[in-house]
């Protein structure tokens, strides 16, 4: 697939406009170090926000773009959980429906919170290509407004927003670490980042089980992997099969690498969370912990120079599943 050019691509210029949109509605998560200050590691602390997670940016973003008619009719999205909380939220505080397409195995935790938000909750199976296809036939069908979870660019132009929070408030940033799903975070971080602080490097993080952003960045082609595949990972907000055609392109032109790790590490990452930054951390949102504790050297870690920023994604998280992650083992 060829990559898009840059004029085609989302600038900060758009991510700034979303950033006023959403004052007062998504908040500016604080920078929380990772263990010892003098290591220079902060955590953006994303499951602060009011829903627990970054999706409110670009669900905000995208809803409010919509015109009076449509916000009437309502919208639909399609979601393993995060992306349909934010929907949810965001739909309720512009006054629209909302109905939102999950999987039977998404968190419990995730879907109450969809539901205490007034959404309208479908559930089908695993595959993510089976709820997108349910969405949009039941778009067809209601004259609904899809919002898509990541393959779009006012997606993408709202959780940049992260990103643009991140090298406004870190002078010497040298490294930002960004989980991947379907690549709307690591697309609008990547470009925030690169605009402003051009010498900062921005790599992703996926689950072993779940890396189909790495391999289609290394092949030059999207590639889809399978439900049963990336159903494997407890990292549930990783589940995507694929990227989407405008994510690709946009990790392609700013994306610097992708690391993979382990399910071990990724319920160690939870752990560590609580133990050195006090935070409550879904699986998803311990992918950077991870890469920072146990990939340091594929990171670049000892020859960084500056701040180095993790991006925790979420703290939606079961508690019962959350009380194993905090005793798991740190891997050696």
């Amino acid at each position: 697939m060829p990559v898009s050019a840059p004029g085609d691509l989302v600038g900060l210029d758009r991510i700034r406009a979303a950033a006023i949109l959403l004052r007062g509605v998504a908040a500016r998560t604080p920078l929380v170090a990772l263990g010892d200050p003098a290591r220079g590691q902060l955590l953006k602390a994303e499951s602060l926000q009011p829903i627990g997670a970054f999706k409110l940016r670009g669900a905000y973003t995208a809803i409010a773009s919509l015109g009076p008619a449509e916000l009437r009719r309502g919208v639909i999205t399609y979601s393993s959980g995060n992306h349909a909380q934010g929907v949810a939220r965001a739909a309720r505080l512009l006054g629209c429906p909302a109905v939102v397409v999950m999987p039977n195995n998404a968190p419990a935790i995730k879907r109450a919170r969809v539901l205490a938000d007034g959404a309208e909750v479908v559930t089908v199976g695993p595959a993510s290509a089976e709820r997108q296809a349910v969405a949009e036939r039941m778009a067809t069908e209601r004259g609904l407004a899809i919002i898509p979870p990541f393959d779009d660019d006012r997606i993408i132009a709202g959780q940049g927003t992260c990103g643009l929070e991140i090298a406004e408030d870190v002078d010497d940033l040298a490294l930002v670490v960004v989980p991947i799903g379907g690549g709307g975070l690591a697309s609008g971080v990547a470009v925030a980042v690169k605009a402003l602080q051009p010498s900062a490097r921005v790599i992703g993080v996926e689950p072993d089980l779940a890396a189909d952003a790495r391999e289609s960045l290394e092949l030059g082609r999207i590639v889809e992997w399978s439900a049963a595949d990336v159903s494997r990972t407890i990292a549930d907000g990783t589940r995507t099969q694929a990227l989407g055609p405008r994510t690709f392109a946009h990790l392609r032109a700013h994306l610097d690498g992708i690391v993979t790790v382990s399910e071990a590490e990724i319920a160690a990452g939870v752990r560590l969370a609580a133990e050195e930054a006090r935070l409550v951390v879904e699986p998803s949102g311990a992918l950077p912990i991870a890469a920072l504790r146990f990939h340091a050297d594929e990171l670049g870690l000892p020859l960084a120079r500056g701040t180095v920023v993790g991006i925790v994604s979420g703290g939606n998280v079961d508690p019962e599943r959350y009380l194993a992650y905090l005793q798991a083992p740190i891997p050696a």
